[in-house]
């Protein structure tokens, strides 16, 4: 690790900056939110939703689906549509959320961004059944306090779902049907991501966790909201894109370099308990966040996931996105001042140029012009370059030299 002692000034710096900013940010959201209750007589959201409202609110769905039926019309299942951007709205501390607006003036303006699926018509008629044999399952999930994985629900019958990407939809649309986090279904999900670093914890089952111990990662529980007793001295939150990257860092001994930190992957794409695991280091611990991905499309666009969140997941973004998250590498501009060999570059394909032009488009981008600064240099080099082209300097450059550095003098966005 380097000597200099003002080797964490920067990160400091950032973190008092982020502390400030969220305890301004807080007062302005609490009457902000009081001015639009006030005015649209809209509910306080709740973070954590009782087992007796998810109980209460499978049984006003059922209802009206016998209602419906004795009155001799097909049943439906109607909620607010998860795959479309203009579904959802930026909001500045919590990214990409879904509109839930709570009365029939506030929601006439987004009647067509609906999901209607209904028994009456023979293209949604599998899904409708679907989703109220899992509705039947939530509520016995939850009415006995138990849990059950979205994989041990689609193995008890794989024919009835037809793919486990089938019955995951399925449960998010559930959970946005309801409105509830989908951890209130009783449904979790095996995690993928790993974490390694300063901290112990203890889980749900009381298993005490000592990251510090892996010489490979630890694997993230799938109870990540029943972690307690989180304990760190380190300084900052390295988010990491790839597995290959994550691991790398640890055989390089990472820790050594950059001293006390926490580093996490959700091995590319990141699932639900990666996210959940970010946001809730950074709530906890109240440390700096800092994300290394490729200098790619495909690299920015799983960065904006943990930072802002996803349409499809947009009605759970207040426990998912971190928008205090910084981008620390590979930027595009990199490329060029550490002059990473040609032959170590990729050119962009049609497919990475689309996602560049659809990344700048979204809502979220136009409150970041040195992240559309980036990419633009990108898209006019031409050229992309994953993490491991920084080998191509040398084999430890990347936790030698690159981390230290970009960290000392504080070269994130």
């Amino acid at each position: 690790m380097q000597s200099s002692s003002n080797f964490w000034s920067c990160i400091e710096t950032l973190k008092h900056d982020l502390i400030k900013n969220k305890r301004v940010s807080n007062v302005q959201r609490m009457s902000e939110d009081t001015l639009i209750r006030q005015k649209f007589d809209v509910e306080q959201p709740q973070e954590d939703v009782s087992r007796q409202v998810v109980i209460e609110r499978i049984e006003k769905e059922i209802k009206q689906m016998l209602h419906a039926i004795a009155r001799g019309e097909p049943p439906k299942l109607s909620f607010l549509c998860r795959t479309s951007w203009s579904s959802v709205r930026f909001d500045q501390e919590y990214g990409v959320q879904l509109h839930q607006p709570s009365n029939k003036q506030c929601s006439e303006d987004f009647q067509a961004k609906m999901t209607t699926v209904t028994f009456g018509w023979a293209p949604s008629i599998k899904k409708y059944a679907l989703m109220v044999h899992l509705l039947s399952v939530i509520y016995r999930l939850v009415h006995t306090n138990t849990f059950c994985t979205k994989r041990d629900i689609y193995y008890q019958n794989p024919e009835l779902f037809g793919s486990q990407r089938h019955l995951d939809e399925i449960v998010d649309d559930i959970a946005c049907l309801l409105a509830v986090p989908r951890r209130s279904l009783h449904v979790t999900a095996t995690s993928k991501g790993l974490i390694a670093g300063d901290l112990q914890y203890t889980e749900a089952d009381g298993r005490f966790v000592d990251c510090n111990t892996t010489s490979s990662g630890i694997l993230l529980t799938s109870n990540v909201d029943g972690i307690t007793n989180m304990c760190s001295h380190a300084k900052f939150v390295l988010v990491v894109e790839k597995d290959a990257t994550f691991q790398k860092l640890l055989d390089d001994n990472i820790f050594t370099q950059l001293g006390p930190c926490i580093i996490i992957t959700g091995k590319g794409m990141p699932d639900v308990n990666s996210r959940l695991m970010v946001r809730k280091l950074a709530d906890t611990l109240q440390l700096p966040t800092l994300a290394l991905v490729d200098a790619d499309p495909h690299g920015v666009e799983i960065m904006c996931v943990y930072k802002y969140g996803s349409k499809s997941m947009s009605f759970a973004a207040r426990d998912l996105t971190l928008t205090s998250l910084r981008w620390l590498g590979v930027l595009p501009s990199d490329i060029h001042k550490l002059q990473i060999p040609e032959t170590s570059l990729m050119p962009l394909s049609k497919t990475d140029l689309d996602k560049a032009r659809d990344l700048m488009s979204r809502p979220y981008f136009s409150t970041q012009p040195d992240w559309i600064h980036q990419l633009k240099m990108m898209v006019a080099s031409g050229k992309k370059a994953e993490i491991q082209a920084l080998t191509a300097i040398s084999a430890s450059f990347l936790t030698d030299v690159y981390l230290p550095n970009k960290i000392r003098y504080g070269g994130w966005i």
